[in-house]
Parts: structure tokens; sequence; C-alpha cells
């Protein structure tokens, strides 16, 4: 594993509690609300939220873009959620939860120097991201910047760990994946629980047809636990993956992002503290080690 990948990797860690507040503080909650989604669960906002840079997306765009995601669970969501609010209103609201959140989580931390600095070096990491074949990259980017450090911060740090998700994808179907399988396959090698992935709205019939391509394959046992051949292809994807995220890392320099990392850490802290996130996710963070 290259040193560019590590500390790709190292930043993905550092920087995606940044940005998935949005999906669960209650303040994104409530500005969501306030836009008319029902907030009895998170998806109708998550799928507002994060899609609303695309545009008014249509059912077969977003599908593409999120991948994992059944087709009948975006469709039940995208695009009705624009029939709620227009994208335009929506990141306008996203935007505000991510100001109350930052804003209740720093109290005055959020004007000072150390957040300022912070919100340029991952400015400079983000913008010179590249796009080709990274949709959710491209378009947060096309997105104007805001003007306040803390949510310069917060879109720098959308941007980037889209850039790192949309090379997911590309990861997953290099190594065969379909989106069944990708979530099946990562949850073989102990990344997160079966259940974790019921929001992603694959049903039981469909995540044992997903098994059994596997087995057939030689990737998971009868128990449906990876084999040696399943946790090596995990490990192609996880390294892949940290490779294509390498490149706004090395741009940046080792030595910046060491600097944004320090710089980052009380707001990272804070977030954690909150207790705003979930203790298992399905990205796989805390469970899934580095391939070497």
């Amino acid at each position: 594993m290259s040193a560019s990948s590590r500390l790709s990797r190292r930043m993905w860690h550092q920087l995606e509690p940044l940005h998935a507040v949005l999906y669960f503080a209650p303040e994104a909650f409530a500005e969501a609300a306030a836009l008319g989604y029902d907030v009895e669960s998170r998806w109708p906002s998550y799928f507002a939220y994060r899609t609303a840079p695309l545009g008014r997306a249509g059912a077969h765009l977003a599908t593409a873009a999120y991948y994992s995601f059944s087709p009948r669970t975006v469709g039940e969501h995208v695009p009705g959620v624009w029939e709620v609010a227009a994208p335009e209103r929506v990141l306008e609201a996203r935007l505000t939860a991510v100001d109350r959140t930052y804003r209740a989580l720093l109290a005055a931390g959020v004007g000072g120097p150390e957040l300022a600095e912070a919100a340029g070096l991952a400015r400079r990491a983000a913008e010179s991201a590249e796009v080709a074949g990274r949709p959710f990259t491209a378009a947060n980017l096309d997105l104007p910047w805001p003007d306040e450090p803390h949510l310069v911060l917060w879109h720098a740090a959308t941007v980037l760990r889209e850039h790192r998700g949309d090379g997911h994808v590309a990861a997953l179907l290099t190594a065969g994946l379909d989106p069944c399988e990708s979530l099946v396959s990562f949850a073989a090698i102990g990344a997160a629980p079966p259940e974790n992935f019921a929001g992603r709205g694959w049903n039981d019939q469909e995540w044992a047809e997903a098994a059994e391509r596997l087995a057939a394959r030689g990737l998971v046992d009868a128990d449906g636990q990876a084999t040696e051949r399943g946790r090596a292809l995990r490990d192609q994807v996880e390294r892949l993956t940290d490779e294509l995220a390498a490149q706004p890392w090395r741009e940046l320099g080792e030595e910046h992002a060491d600097r944004l990392a320090g710089l980052g850490a009380p707001l990272l802290g804070a977030i954690f503290k909150a207790g705003l996130l979930p203790m298992t996710s399905t990205l796989g963070i805390t469970t899934v080690k580095a391939p070497d």
C-alpha cells in the first residue's frame, strides 16, 4: 500500500464524520421537517440532501450514483423528494442544517482562526479533485462555495468523501461485484452485521440470491462468511478505493494533510462526544483493516 493511499484512508477517517452529521443531527432533521419531509425515517431527508447537487434527478440517475441501494428503494424517494421541495431549496436547507449543527457543537470555536485554516486546507484538496467518472464529486464541486469557514470546511469534506465514494463504485465494478453483492460480500468480512444494511432496500430473497452468486465464485462459504478468496477480493476493493481517493491528498501533501487533521480534531471530537453518529455504520471504518 503506497504512502498516498495510506494517507487517503487516514483522511477519510478524519473527514467522513464531518460530512455525515448532515444525515443524523437533530438540526438537520428539523430543517428537513420544515421543508415538509417525513422525518420519522431518516431516508427521505437523506435522499433529498445527498441527491440535491445532481439537480432534479430521476430514479435511474440516482440509482446509478448511489449504486448499493436497491433501485426499488431509490425509486420510493427519487424523484418524489422534489415534489416536496425543489433541489435549490434543499441545498439551502442543508447548509442551514450544517451551520446550526456546527455552531451547536463548537459554539464560539466556529469563528476561530484554526477552523478557518482547516477550511482553507480542505478547500485546496477538494478543488484539486479530479471529476472524470465521478458524478457526486462533480455535482458538489459545481455548487458555489459557502462564505463562512465552517461551511467551507463541511463542503470540502463533502466533496472529498463523495470523491472517495465515486471511486469506491469504480472499485466494486472492477471487482465484478453488483450492488447487492457488494453489500453481502462486505457483511461477509465482518464490516457490519447484515441487518445494518437493511436500509439499502434489498429483500431477503435478493440477499440470498446474491450470496448464492458469491458462493458460486468461491467468495463466501455455506454460512455466508467470506472465504480466503472473498477476503482477498475485498482487500482488492479497499486497496483500489484508497488509491483512487489519493489524488487530492497528493496534491495537498502529507504535511498539510496532517495539519488539516490536527485542526479538525476538536470538531471531530465534538461530533463523537455528542453521539450524533451510529456506533456501527455500514462503512466499515472501525472494523475493516486497511490492506497491506
